[in-house]
């Protein structure tokens, strides 16, 4: 199971939507979420803070510290690669508003589901790789590492 949350940046234009791998960290992990625009004057801390295509996240390091006993004590660093790349707090998909953008996209092929299943699925799964590719050029970290891990070019949730 994993929690949702949704934020604005801090400038406010934009809103990111996040899920929690098995509960194990919450929202609280998240001190500032920055896009594209407010990033740009943003002093990058690696310690503390994730890139994703010109969008930062800035974790709470110490609450994630906390919150993360419960993963595998001592076995695993936990830094914010680590805590996005394995999904303990992350993006709700590919990128930030992955979770709206995708059900939108999706939305005119389903329609086919109910008058043509064969020709739904031929376009659903070349919508599925032709979006990860399309993804992965624009710079997304979550779709560029599906291309190394094939397990996670699916629909991510």
């Amino acid at each position: 199971m994993c929690l949702a949350y949704e934020t604005n940046c801090c400038c406010g234009k934009d809103v990111a939507g996040f899920h929690f791998k098995d509960e194990i960290m919450s929202r609280e992990v998240i001190r500032k979420v920055y896009c594209q625009d407010c990033s740009r004057d943003v002093p990058f801390n690696p310690k503390a803070m994730i890139a994703d295509n010109g969008w930062i996240i800035e974790y709470e390091i110490d609450v994630a510290l906390f919150q993360a006993q419960r993963i595998r004590p001592g076995t695993v660093e936990i830094t914010p690669d680590f805590i996005f790349d394995e999904d303990y707090c992350t993006w709700r998909g590919i990128y930030p508003t992955d979770h709206i953008d995708r059900l939108a996209e999706r939305e005119a092929i389903v329609k086919l589901a109910k008058i043509n299943p064969r020709k739904y699925l031929a376009e659903i799964k070349e919508w599925a790789k032709s979006r990860m590719e399309r993804l992965s050029q624009e710079g997304w970290r979550k779709a560029q590492r599906s291309e190394t891990h094939p397990q996670l070019g699916r629909d991510l949730k």
